[in-house]
């Protein structure tokens, strides 16, 4: 099904144990606009795609947890030497009562994952503008992480993940092109 390299999408580096930038990534990891809810909900619109687009959400799908992958590994970076002092300097007190280090789906307000955040209309012209709205809202949130990040090594692979949200953005809108002009398409019987 996919061929599985030990290796991350793109070098994640960070300068600096940073608690605080960990917590904003968690936006990205487990909230609303994030890489697990864009991943599964592009996976399970793609049962009421079309034929013409359904492989786009399934590449994209799966991209996402390539995303996922990277988010943690910053996340995990940032905090692996973090004291207990530091991490609750950062705000991650209740986090660390609960979970220690390990990585939890949540947003950075601490509010866990939903499988609200995962829209699926049906019409596939609306899925899609959905998603459309999904990857522009992920693209903000992570330059808005970088405004607040003073590390160069992580904010190089921020910048890969804004851009592949573009990326993605745009995809999208062809996908939406594609399905209009079908369905506007005379038919003839």
């Amino acid at each position: 099904m996919w061929a599985y390299e030990k290796k991350l999408m793109y070098p994640v580096k960070v300068s600096t144990c940073n608690p605080t930038l960990a917590k904003y990534l968690t936006e990205q990891y487990g909230g609303a606009d994030g890489e697990l809810a864009a991943a599964l909900r592009y996976l399970n619109q793609r049962y009421t795609i079309p034929d013409k687009v359904i492989g786009l959400l399934t590449d994209i799908g799966t991209e996402e947890f390539a995303h996922l992958e990277m988010i943690a590994t910053m996340i995990y970076k940032l905090t692996k030497d973090a004291t207990p002092t530091q991490l609750k300097d950062a705000g991650l007190a209740e986090h660390y009562v609960s979970h220690d280090s390990a990585l939890f789906y949540s947003n950075a307000a601490g509010v866990p994952f939903t499988a609200s955040y995962i829209q699926a209309k049906g019409d596939p012209i609306a899925d899609l503008y959905e998603d459309i709205a999904a990857e522009e809202k992920a693209r903000a949130t992570y330059q808005w992480i970088i405004d607040q990040s003073d590390d160069p090594d992580l904010n190089d692979g921020l910048r890969f993940l804004r851009e592949r949200e573009i990326i993605h953005s745009q995809r999208f809108r062809e996908a939406v092109e594609i399905l209009i002009e079908e369905r506007d398409r005379k038919k003839v019987f």
